[in-house]
């Protein structure tokens, strides 16, 4: 939110008739009392109620918000401690002459920025624009990491101008407003303020003879073919950052970056948490029941596991490094059942059923 210069000028306690450390609901009560007495159905034709009003309106939009209210009380303080360190009549020595004080600011929101988190809005440079693209992988391209590419149109540097915005054979000149300063100065009655100069756009520099490819932005979009390696064990829905590879900047500003959006297709084998890879492998009755050695594949080879008499369904082991990135290899084991069975075989089974139940 923009700090406003009016905030300097009046204080909004004063306005509502209650001190600086009131409540939420004294202020409430404090402008609802106010706004009922001055307001215009209540004194028709009475300018004077009516200024009072938009006053009282003013003060509470402010102090009814509390984040509002935070900046304002920040912008009193701060604004307080520079009029006093230049003097209204008579103060220490500022950058300004006579009564007035003169900042290098292009508005209050730029001198009380910092206190706010807030960046403070310039001409000159900029950073091209952040560009995003998704790229579909396989399961084994996801875990292995690739280099591919990825295809996308964006901002580049003119290639008639290399990015100037000038015409070839002709280059930008001296900015004759601002004098190459890039801000023009705007008198603000007791404080100065500057603000990016408009013929330059604040760069400093102006373009007599526009590039007639570009029209003197230095700009042109065009299709692009990115090259990007994208880092072993990326996973589905990750994003990855390639920095200054997005949309040219402007006026001799770098690049934005590149945000490539991975999509990873499953895998009829194997699944994922986090850097540790899943499998299941099917194991037959009498191997579960006696013990035996099985192969569990892994993304490269295989592994070898000995599986101890009695294990049941559903019980995984762990394979160390096996996974990605060093990550393990979780095999589950599952326990198949035959469908159908021989009457020899079913004779067998009744009869080992006989003996474990007898």
């Amino acid at each position: 939110m923009a700090v406003q210069r009016e905030w300097l000028e009046k204080d909004y306690y004063k306005v509502l008739g209650v001190s600086s450390a009131a409540t939420e609901k004294e202020l409430t009560s404090a402008y609802r009392k106010l706004a009922k007495k001055l307001h215009p159905d209540a004194n028709p034709n009475d300018k004077s109620a009516e200024e009072r009003f938009k006053d009282v309106s003013a003060a509470y939009d402010v102090l009814g918000d509390p984040p509002k209210r935070k900046e304002y009380d920040e912008a009193r303080r701060l604004g307080a401690g520079v009029s006093s360190g230049f003097g209204r009549g008579g103060g220490g020595p500022g950058p300004g002459s006579g009564p007035g004080v003169r900042f290098d600011y292009t508005d209050l929101s730029d001198l009380l920025g910092g206190a706010f988190g807030r960046r403070k809005p310039t001409g000159g440079p900029k950073k091209g624009s952040d560009l995003e693209a998704e790229l579909h992988l396989s399961f084994a391209e996801a875990v292995a990491g690739i280099e591919t590419s990825v295809n996308l149109t964006s901002d580049v540097a003119c290639g008639m101008c290399s990015g100037s915005g000038a015409a070839p054979g002709t280059s930008p000149v001296i900015c004759g407003t601002c004098g190459s300063r890039g801000v023009i100065d705007d008198n603000q009655g007791m404080f100065g303020f500057s603000r990016p100069c408009p013929a330059c756009r604040g760069t400093g520099m102006r373009v007599e003879t526009p590039c007639p490819t570009c029209a003197g932005s230095g700009i042109s979009r065009k299709p692009r073919r990115i090259k990007v390696r994208i880092p072993a064990g990326v996973q589905d829905g990750q994003r990855v950052m390639f920095k200054q590879r997005g949309d040219a900047g402007r006026d001799g500003g770098p690049p934005g970056d590149l945000y490539v959006r991975v999509q990873v297709a499953p895998d009829s084998r194997f699944g994922r948490s986090g850097d540790d890879l899943t499998v299941t492998v099917p194991v037959s009755f009498p191997d579960a029941a006696l013990g035996a050695t099985v192969t569990a594949p892994t993304m490269d080879a295989t592994v070898t596991l000995r599986l101890p008499a009695g294990t049941r369904t559903g019980r995984t082991f762990r394979v160390r490094g096996k996974g990605v990135k060093g990550g393990d290899l979780l095999v589950t084991v599952e326990v198949t059942i035959p469908k159908d069975l021989t009457d020899e075989q079913r004779h067998l089974v009744e009869q080992l059923r006989d003996a474990l139940e007898g």
